[in-house]
């Protein structure tokens, strides 16, 4: 082999090597970061023995970290003392993070509670590790609260969750600003 065909050859092969490298790199790269979340399960502890459980599954992909109101996923709640009370679920319309701390609304798509069907509902986590806490825009009023609730709207996590039951994740949202 002649001293051209070597550095032909040899250029071919660092162009393939590196276009293989390339090509592994991105195709083995990790899924970019979503730009916020929320999920896990918890009950609520209350010393009357109310069987309140909780359940979060909500997400802002990276492209949207601008508009939190193009969050998805479902929450669910329900509420049993006695072997009476009701459970709702919802569709997510809305979900701000800020360290540890999540607010997500969404309007309840089905439920056993009279009046609950289309109402929007808010609930904030605080992912407290094995002490996590959580809030409700219900939490001071009658029923379900306000019908014209805003997105993203609840109270503070006043809530304590039930000793062994809180796995709450919380995704931190950090939106340009």
């Amino acid at each position: 082999m002649n001293r051209r065909t070597k550095t032909a050859v040899l250029g071919a092969a660092l162009l393939l090597t590196a276009t293989a490298a390339a090509s592994a790199t991105a195709s083995d790269a990790p899924p970019a970061r979503e730009a916020a979340a929320l999920t896990g399960t918890a009950k609520l502890y209350r010393s009357a023995g109310d069987d309140i459980t909780f359940t979060f599954d909500a997400h802002l992909a990276a492209e949207d970290t601008a508009d939190p109101s193009k969050a998805t996923g479902s929450f669910e709640f329900s509420h049993y003392l006695n072997g009476e009370g009701a459970r709702a679920k919802a569709r997510v319309d809305c979900l701000v993070t800020g360290g540890k701390v999540a607010v997500v609304s969404g309007v309840i798509t089905e439920s056993d509670l009279p009046g609950a069907k289309g109402r929007r509902v808010g609930v904030t986590v605080h992912d407290l590790g094995e002490h996590d806490r959580l809030g409700y825009s219900w939490a001071a009023t009658k029923d379900l609260g306000p019908r014209n609730l805003p997105k993203c709207v609840s109270s503070a996590p006043f809530e304590k969750v039930a000793e062994g039951t809180g796995d709450f994740t919380v995704v931190p949202w950090n939106p340009a600003l």
